[in-house]
């Protein structure tokens, strides 16, 4: 039985410039994923010619979208939350000190993630690279342990300013600042009969001063 109709037409039939289109996307597509499967094989493979001549290309490539580590597999698998919150002191126009309570700001990013289909990286990694990056510069007593953790402290100070410096402002002059994170463990499955305490573990920074170069373009602390 003879079929009529546009749908019917074989991919031979299409006109010339559709043919064009087709076989240019198609390229492009391949050529795409060709270079996304050489960036990751150069990433995960051992060092050599060509990592090492392009690895500033390949790491601005990979980070952040396309990290890869061991976190969500063996050897360890991620068991804790941890939440960065902060709070500030700030000088009333009566003179007074007020000191507001704590923010949660990874909740703040994780209800920003919630049923967004696209969320940004900015919500997905900012402010978890910059605690874990203040955790690599830092020792237990929140003292650096190298030349880059002036740098962490000033990158945290920015990012919660930047967050924060318009809430904080309605009650007075910002004067200091503080972090701290809250550590949690992930509930084992309800199969399992392992018996892990529940109860929060925080880490507090000390109070930091703010100064204007904390604070986001255009921004005042009073």
């Amino acid at each position: 039985m003879q079929q009529y109709g546009d749908e019917s037409r074989p991919p031979a039939a299409l006109s010339l410039p559709s043919r064009i289109v087709v076989t240019v996307v198609a390229g492009a597509v391949t050529l795409a994923v060709a270079i996304h499967l050489a960036m990751m094989f150069l990433h995960v493979a051992p060092p050599n010619t060509l990592s090492k001549q392009h690895g500033e290309v390949i790491n601005d490539y990979v980070y952040p979208e396309y990290e890869q580590n061991w976190k969500l597999f063996a050897p360890n698998p991620l068991q804790q939350n941890i939440a960065v919150q902060v709070r500030a002191q700030v000088r009333t126009k009566a003179g007074d000190r007020l000191t507001t309570g704590w923010t949660d700001l990874s909740a703040d990013d994780g209800r920003a993630l919630l049923h967004n289909p696209v969320p940004s990286h900015t919500q997905q990694n900012e402010l978890r690279r910059a605690w874990e990056y203040f955790l690599s510069t830092h020792d237990a007593q929140n003292r650096a342990t190298g030349t880059r953790g002036e740098l962490a402290e000033e990158y945290v100070r920015r990012i919660v300013m930047q967050r924060m410096s318009k809430e904080w402002v309605t009650r007075g002059a910002i004067e200091q600042m503080q972090v701290r994170s809250m550590t949690t463990a992930v509930s084992p499955p309800p199969w399992s009969s392992e018996k892990i305490s529940d109860k929060p573990r925080y880490r507090e920074l000390p109070w930091w001063p703010v100064t204007v170069g904390d604070l986001p373009e255009g921004a005042t602390i009073q």
